[in-house]
């Protein structure tokens, strides 16, 4: 549903005043120049939370479909509800002084792109990781390129081109923002470089579950009816944490484009355990994947760990939740009496290897006809199971938990082998009453008129799968990880 056009009538923060007069008088004016004033310690997010729910010292979080807030889109140029992230991610780059580094899958935000070249041309260090599928720029593809790619990728292109805002890795080569991939390995790229990650000046740093693209932020241009995936940003004010993250980026950096053969991606990066920072009274403790399967660190071993201390209520929105051992956690939390809620992508949750299906009571055969290997559906279905109810073509992107009102996991991974086992990742949890019940309340807001259950959608699937297979054939092979390129489509 499009949000009403008129201005709002309450001004959370001297942003939102500035902003709101601006755009009420018809002005087309760059958020870069409207941020630029401001201290980055200081900055709040365009569609910041309510003064009734506090926030916790030096973090801020942002929903780009919070119920309680709207901004322009610059896609659409129409009122939407939600907090825009894009604002969040220019705030930080206008703020610097000495540095960025920027790990992320895609970067296809045009602004953002232009913010990076005008902060390097400022002689500030600026230095980014992309994806190897994201890395090259679109505009320079001419047609026998774009017959070569897959159809999620030409449907990309197409809609990049119809923004007619520019090409953003475009932008970057031009301005001579240094830029590599996680071919720079001499690998063809292994697993996802999956991040979704920025430290500015080795103090802030700003992650979540949203790549820097349109479709994750704002919605597409070609569909108007779509308002991104749904996707939340952190903002820290950390140097302890900064660091931790400028550590990663340099593990994947090495010498940069030119230099040594020493980037280090994926398994090569040989990551270790968990490490914690303090921000004031808030534990952050960090996570970056990949771990070799035996690893004890691995980042599905990690999330087990962080269920199995939940004692009376768990609360959970996934894009991908495929990880065998959780849905055994799940079922000892059931046992206990924790109450739990789980709200899965609509797109996701049918798929034969979802573990959306196990909750659901249900055993589906894959394509080939064959069941998992090591499956164990539950025998009875867990009420609390439910797929929101979203505007075509877009995807449920968070990859959140809340653990008993007090904690939340955050963080790019998706609940999944292929992120524990093969993608550069980073996994989060962020002990804070405070910032739990902004995560509450966007599970809340996901929740109400969420479809519980087998859905009609889901029930249609199974029924064809039945009659084409039966019951299906036992997979003798080990449970495979999913196809990172069909998962993350428009992701």
């Amino acid at each position: 549903m499009q949000a009403s056009k008129r201005a709002p009538t309450q001004l959370r923060s001297p942003l939102n005043a500035v902003l709101t007069a601006a755009l009420t008088a018809g002005l087309a004016v760059a958020l870069p120049l409207l941020l630029g004033g401001c201290a980055p310690s200081k900055a709040r997010i365009e569609g910041a939370p309510a003064a009734d729910l506090p926030l916790p010292p030096d973090i801020q979080v942002a929903f780009n479909q919070r119920a309680n807030q709207r901004y322009r889109s610059p896609i659409s140029g129409r009122w939407r509800q939600g907090d825009d992230l894009e604002a969040l991610i220019l705030t930080a780059i206008q703020g610097a002084q000495r540095e960025i580094l920027v790990a992320v899958q895609e970067l296809s935000l045009p602004r953002v792109a232009e913010a990076l070249v005008a902060a390097q041309r400022r002689g500030l260090r600026v230095a980014v990781v992309l994806e190897n599928t994201y890395s090259t720029p679109w505009s320079s593809l001419n047609i026998h390129d774009q017959a070569a790619l897959d159809p999620h990728q030409r449907q990309r292109v197409a809609q990049l081109a119809a923004l007619r805002q520019g090409d953003a890795v475009a932008i970057l080569h031009q301005g001579g923002v240094p830029l590599i991939d996680d071919t720079a390995d001499g690998s063809r790229g292994s697993g996802l470089m999956h991040h979704k990650f920025m430290v500015v000046d080795r103090r802030v740093v700003v992650t979540g579950s949203a790549n820097f693209s349109p479709s994750c932020i704002h919605g597409d241009l070609d569909d108007p009816s779509t308002r991104g995936n749904v996707n939340h940003l952190l903002r820290f004010d950390s140097p302890e944490l900064a660091n931790l993250f400028a550590g990663e980026f340099a593990r994947l950096w090495g010498d940069g484009p030119g230099g040594l053969p020493d980037s280090r991606f994926g398994l090569a990066k040989d990551e270790g355990p968990g490490r914690r920072v303090q921000i004031g009274t808030t534990t952050v403790t960090v996570l970056f994947a990949p771990h070799r399967r035996r690893d004890a660190n691995n980042g599905l071993l990690w999330l087990e760990q962080q269920l199995a201390g939940v004692q009376r209520r768990l609360d959970m929105a996934l894009f991908v939740f495929s990880g065998q051992n959780l849905t055994d956690a799940l079922a000892a939390l059931h046992q206990r009496g924790v109450r739990m809620r789980l709200l899965a992508d609509p797109g996701f949750a049918s798929r034969s290897f979802s573990e959306v299906l196990d909750l659901l009571a249900i055993s589906q055969p894959d394509h080939r006809c064959l069941l998992e290997a090591g499956n164990r559906p539950w025998r009875q279905a867990l009420e609390g199971v439910g797929t929101p109810r979203l505007a075509g073509g877009d995807k449920l992107h968070h990859k959140i938990a809340v653990l008993d009102g007090r904690s939340v996991i955050s963080g790019s991974f998706n609940w999944s082998p292929s992120a524990a086992f093969q993608n550069d990742e980073t996994l989060l949890r962020i002990d804070s009453p405070l910032l739990a019940a902004h995560f509450e309340a966007e599970i809340d807001r996901l929740w109400r008129g969420a479809e519980l259950g087998v859905t009609a959608r889901l029930e249609r699937k199974r029924l064809k799968q039945q009659r084409l297979c039966g019951s299906g054939r036992q997979r003798p092979e080990v449970r495979p990880v999913e196809p990172a390129a069909a998962l993350h489509r428009r992701s």
